[in-house]
């Protein structure tokens, strides 16, 4: 066994050495993890507040389409991103008997992550983002988590090098495949044009760019929330009940199976969209196959507590790894089902998706992560828990508000989608959008009941960490690197030394003679007399490599075709670029965050075409850099918009909206009618359009500002005929926002007009 000991000086025995662990890095990992849960939390309580209670929008900066991104990305990359490190960094160097190979880069690590966050907190509510889901972040700052992420994993493959042990634990397989894999979607996904410091274009378009977002998007789930976690299940629910894993066999059928299949399934959120629908299928197909891998995990997870149930009742760090793995089996079940088509029908757009993913990331990974540290806290401060009681609180609190927040949403998902599919007997709409919007007020106040119980539940336990930690100062003066003893490796200075055969081999060629055919096949069958996996274990290269090569397969097949084969993406003539202003009106758009509320895409489905208009054609958003298809419906769908309206209700509908539609829960925006609407980098931004293929002339490019000033004229011109009370607003951001609402779905009536 290895003999962990308090830092202070040893001498370490024949055949063994000394390796002093990094657990500083781990404590401020943990200590992060807690501080960001608390905000990404608040900010999910104050936005569910936001949506029954519009007087919660604080102004321009602090609305619900600004920070609902805060707090996605806040709960993903900063409460999961690092918790998921803590588990890493004290886990990988236990599991290969190494420091990690780079204090330098552990700091920059940590240092350049908060940083990142940090930063994400300030541009998301400012209205700098890319508006891709999870991938919201601006050009600078996906930059530099390229930059932190090259950091990281330079320095845990360093770590696998120097490594003392020589085979690869199953928890070290789902680390290598998260930090290749996220390295993978980020850079690919992250192509962009910058026109600005905070103002870039995705090289993809319209139903390109949807289906990498959601090659990404999915994957993300994927491999920052899943394969990670997986990791720290594998490494730490063993070590909490003090069993091995319950099946070997099972991890590596877990693994291999769950990172070639899941790259392929993200298309499963584009059904019944533009997207070709072979693509959308094989999304489907792949998703349905999930099922199996992930059961095969909870199933290896879970089988490891048999025979120890009593412990897991006294014990509270083994009742949130229980539940935990429950809520990831619910999960991973529940995902493939809404993957198929009929299903997903009824489910997309709706708050179904909501509960589907807070069942996840509060339930598996909230859970994972709350567990890993109550059993870390005590080994890295070197104390007892503060209090069993309060933390037997925390998760009795984390899951009734759990369990209140996804039953609402489950109700409020299922009612939204029969309502808006409801006929009358004389086939007309049952209800308004309005109506289902007002349905489900009840269901959102007991969501808002139920995220403040799980936030409730993250403060408990954040008091009692400090109340360990401050134990922890009046019993240990200093909090020394942890010293273990481990034997000194012999298999990296040669691995021939205990594999006779081998050697047996390599003599003869020595010596000048020639190993015959039995030589070499007993060599071969010498070496993997324990499996080919336990071999290739030991190859730390080899094992990532082909985990790369699993990834790749999928995401190449996945992607290629609809990039380069002819006529996925059929031409419509009558589709043109957008105006200068029109293009400046959607960049406001964007940066208020109205893609959050409300999808651009009509399904061909009888009650979206009866309430919407024409469904929606692959042609259509050729020029749609990134495409606002939406993921959400609180507002109704706006690709028909265009011309439904006149200029005056617009304006009125984003001054007050309750003049234009009562009982909405959508928030004015007054600070349209007083900010200057900026030109100074529209000719920037046309010349970047120009170069990803939209055909604008040098001549519009040059004269961009001028064409959008002429426009915008016009537009507040008729603004004024309409109603006095708003004339003189040419120079006003609301009069972009108005030019583009009202070209939303226009070239495409103008195509049905040409028929």
């Amino acid at each position: 066994m290895t003999d962990v000991r308090d830092g202070s000086a040893t001498t370490a025995p024949p055949g063994m050495e000394e390796v002093r662990y990094d657990d500083k890095t781990v404590r401020l990992f943990v200590l992060a993890t807690l501080l960001w849960g608390i905000v990404g939390m608040l900010v999910g309580v104050v936005i569910a507040l936001q949506l029954v209670w519009p007087a919660a929008n604080l102004g321009e900066y602090l609305t619900f389409g600004r920070l609902r991104p805060v707090h996605t990305n806040a709960v993903i990359f900063a409460f999961a991103g690092n918790a998921i490190f803590a588990a890493v960094y004290y886990s990988t160097q236990r599991l290969v008997k190494a420091r990690m190979a780079s204090d330098l880069l552990s700091k920059l690590h940590f240092w350049g992550w908060q940083g990142i966050i940090a930063a994400a907190a300030i541009t998301l509510p400012l209205g700098m983002t890319q508006t891709k889901e999870y991938a919201e972040l601006e050009w600078p700052i996906a930059l530099a988590i390229a930059v932190v992420w090259v950091i990281f994993a330079i320095n845990f493959f360093w770590t696998l090098k120097i490594r003392r042990e020589k085979h690869l634990y199953v928890a070290l397989w789902f680390y290598i495949a998260t930090i290749v894999t996220v390295a993978i979607l980020h850079i690919v996904n992250n192509l962009v044009i910058p026109v600005g410091l905070f103002k870039s274009y995705s090289i993809y378009a319209g139903v390109h760019d949807a289906m990498i977002q959601w090659w990404y998007g999915h994957n993300a789930v994927a491999f920052v929330l899943t394969t990670p976690f997986l990791g720290l299940m594998y490494y730490f629910l063993p070590k909490a009940a003090n069993r091995p894993i319950f099946s070997y066999k099972l991890s590596i059928a877990h693994f291999w199976s769950l990172v070639f299949i899941y790259i392929w399934a993200g298309p499963h959120h584009l059904h019944y969209t533009s997207l070709p629908e072979w693509a959308s299928t094989m999304g489907m197909v792949f998703s349905v196959m999930l099922w199996m891998p992930s059961w095969g995990g909870m199933i290896n997870g879970l089988f490891t507590l048999r025979g120890a149930w009593d412990k897991v009742r006294r014990d509270p760090v083994l009742k949130f790894f229980v539940v935990g793995i429950t809520f990831y089996g619910m999960a991973t079940f529940e995902g493939p089902m809404m993957s198929i088509k009929i299903v997903n029908s009824l489910s997309h757009f709706t708050d179904w998706t909501i509960a589907h993913v807070h069942s996840a990331a509060l339930g598996w990974n909230g859970f994972m992560t709350f567990g890993m540290i109550y059993w870390l806290v005590p080994r890295l401060w070197k104390t007892k828990l503060w209090s069993t009681k309060l933390a037997n609180a925390h998760f009795w609190l984390a899951m009734i508000g759990i369990l209140l927040y996804i039953v609402a949403m489950y109700s409020a998902g299922i009612t939204q989608g029969l309502m808006w599919r409801a006929f009358d007997e004389e086939g007309r709409l049952m209800y308004t959008f309005m109506e289902t919007v007002t349905a489900i007020m009840p269901m959102y106040w007991v969501r808002v009941v139920g995220g403040s119980i799980y936030l409730i539940s993250v403060l408990v336990a954040a008091y009692n960490i400090y109340q360990t930690i401050r134990q922890s100062r009046r019993e240990n003066d200093d909090l020394p690197d942890p010293v273990a003893l481990v034997p000194i490796p012999t298999w990296r200075d040669d691995d021939r030394a205990e594999d006779g055969t081998v050697a047996t081999v390599e003599k003869k060629k020595h010596d000048g003679g020639q190993a015959n055919i039995d030589d070499i096949l007993f060599a071969i069958q010498d070496k993997i007399k324990h499996g080919v996996h336990r071999l290739l274990e030991g190859w730390a290269l080899v094992f990532t490599i082909l985990t790369t090569i699993a990834v790749l397969i999928g995401s190449v097949i996945s992607i290629v075709p609809l990039l380069t084969m002819p006529g996925q993406v059929p031409e419509i003539e009558s589709v043109q670029p957008y105006t200068p202003l029109e293009l400046e009106g959607r960049d406001i758009y964007i940066a208020e965050g109205c893609h959050v509320c409300h999808s651009q895409m009509v399904r061909p489905m009888v009650d979206e075409i009866e309430r919407y208009g024409e469904y929606s054609k692959p042609g259509e958003d050729v020029y749609e850099y990134p495409f606002l298809w939406g993921s959400k419906r609180t507002g109704p769908d706006l690709a028909r918009v265009g011309g439904k309206y006149n200029h005056e209700w617009h304006a009125q509908h984003f001054l007050d909206p309750e003049l234009t539609s009562p009982g909405t829960i959508m928030p004015a925006y007054p600070w349209l009618f007083e900010k200057e609407l900026d030109l100074s980098r529209t000719s920037r931004k046309l010349a970047a359009m120009q170069t990803l293929g939209v055909p604008y002339t040098d001549e519009e490019v040059e004269n961009a500002a001028e064409l959008a000033q002429a426009q915008a004229a016009q537009v507040a011109q008729e603004l004024g005929i309409q109603n006095a009370d708003f004339a003189g607003l040419d120079n006003k951001q609301v009069i972009a926002l108005i030019a583009y609402m009202q070209r939303l779905g226009i070239d495409i009536q103008q195509d049905q007009g040409d028929r």
